[in-house]
């Protein structure tokens, strides 16, 4: 591969952008050769600010591009299985936003066509490079809290989305929670075996009425054991809340939010510090960086990416599993999970 990789990204919404920006600046070995959105002026704008050669409206002009050997996908959902094929079939290794897709034959056809095709294939869950998830990913994997006994975690978002998008996200486990079932393969490195769920409307009616629920506890139980927790919200009134725990036989890990300062306030009332950050792109602007960071040197060396087609399978086997426990009120067992009853 040549030291450096040349890079097309398809979708010029907020987290293309996000990717360009930092493509264009902050990561080593990589060169933006070209931009497409179907609103050419998002594309446009995005190439005019961090000087991206060429702005298209067609994604088949980046993924026949002879000059490209990476193919970032940005783009909406319903989109991300077809173009992951085609830029396979043209011979570029994909990074692709989760989820894969909402439909698990469809999945299943895009890791065999990416397989087929010989191409690095890396699914964008971002959060396995946060500094403080990846600590406790370290130091479970070194045994340093011993047999891990536990796992909760917490994801609360501070605002719940409008109904519109709702409808089209796959719901709250394929669209939210999807981000910690990844987290809890990661954190505790087993396979979950069986989902149990219960949750309801507690935050918007209006999501009620577009067929989700907005609040959700989620009962994970591990391969090796382990016994997980899951609490989602649609709306933490004081900020995105994003915490961890394992507790093992030898002692605990936590990782708490991250904070806009360190500062403590003191008087004869109170301590008080100011409110986490609110929004998901501060919470996890490093974390993007060092995910597509790690994109780009497994295709210059030729390695495996941290995180493949089938961890983002196995997360959107999870939702469904999640889905049907709620549905019918009672656990499900990942493995019933089939082609036939995972749809969207």
């Amino acid at each position: 591969m040549n030291d450096q990789i040349n890079v097309g990204i398809i979708g010029a919404g907020r987290i293309g952008a996000v990717h360009a920006q930092n493509l264009a600046t902050r990561i080593s070995g990589a060169h933006i050769v070209a931009i497409s959105d179907i609103r050419r002026e998002a594309a446009e704008r995005c190439a005019a600010a961090w000087g991206i050669p060429q702005a298209y409206a067609d994604p088949e002009l980046v993924l026949t591009h002879p000059d490209i050997h990476a193919v970032l996908i940005c783009s909406s959902t319903d989109t991300h299985a077809a173009l992951t094929m085609q830029a396979a079939a043209a011979g570029k290794h994909v990074f692709c936003e989760k989820p894969i897709d909402l439909n698990l034959a469809r999945i299943e056809e895009t890791l065999t066509a990416v397989k087929a095709a010989g191409v690095k294939f890396m699914v964008g869950f971002n959060r396995r490079f946060d500094h403080n998830f990846r600590r406790v990913h370290d130091l479970v994997r070194a045994g340093s809290i011993g047999t891990p006994h536990l796992l909760h975690i917490i994801s609360r978002d501070p605002a719940p989305p409008p109904p519109a998008y709702v409808r089209i996200s796959g719901g709250i486990f394929l669209d939210m929670t999807i981000h910690d079932f990844d987290m809890a393969r990661y954190l505790i490195g087993s396979e979950v075996v069986e989902v149990f769920v219960t949750g309801g409307v507690m935050v918007d009616p209006a999501i009620g009425k577009a067929g989700d629920i907005d609040t959700a506890l989620t009962v994970l139980r591990f391969e090796n054991g382990t016994i997980g927790t899951i609490d989602n919200s649609r709306q933490a009134v004081y900020g995105y809340d994003q915490r961890v725990e394992v507790f093992g036989s030898g002692g605990a890990v936590r990782a708490d939010n991250d904070f806009p300062n360190t500062v403590t306030m003191n008087d004869a009332t109170s301590i008080r510090r100011d409110l986490p950050l609110s929004f998901f792109m501060d919470r996890y602007t490093e974390s993007y960086v060092a995910e597509l960071q790690a994109f780009i040197t497994c295709v210059e060396t030729d390695d495996e990416p941290p995180v493949g087609g089938e961890d983002g399978r196995y997360a959107t086997l999870m939702a469904y599993a999640a889905r049907r426990s709620y549905s019918e009120n009672r656990p499900v067992r990942v493995e019933e999970v089939t082609q036939d009853n995972a749809t969207s």
